[in-house]
């Protein structure tokens, strides 16, 4: 690794890199069952350009947020650009602007919060 991936993020790491309390989104059939689970507990997911410096930055920091609280919420991780038509559905189908990077915290079905860039953070999920 180059001192300028070390410094800006360089490629995006293989998914099995991803942390392992992540569940990741990659179909409708996924977001339904997600949004299926949010009536037995809160879930939220996270909205991720991986092209995006400031989207990778804030992945990281909520990461290291999350891995240092005692969170009950289950954590859904979207690739926007590989499955942007799922983002959208997301957006239309939660009433809630695309942003990216964005964490949406839904409960029983429905938005109840929601952020974008520096403003995501574990404590939305309490």
């Amino acid at each position: 690794m180059s001192f300028f991936d070390k410094i800006f993020g360089g490629k995006e790491q293989p998914s099995e890199d991803k942390k392992s309390f992540w569940k990741k989104i990659e179909s409708e059939q996924d977001l339904a069952n997600a949004l299926e689970k949010s009536f037995e507990n809160r879930i939220a997911i996270f909205k991720h350009s991986t092209s995006c410096f400031i989207s990778k930055t804030v992945l990281r920091n909520f990461e290291k947020e999350i891995e240092s609280s005692n969170q009950k919420a289950d954590l859904y991780y979207l690739d926007l650009l590989a499955y942007r038509p799922i983002s959208n559905k997301i957006a239309e189908d939660l009433d809630v602007t695309h942003q990216s990077p964005q964490l949406i915290v839904i409960e029983n079905g429905k938005a109840i919060n929601n952020a974008s860039h520096q403003d995501i953070s574990a404590d939305q999920l309490i």
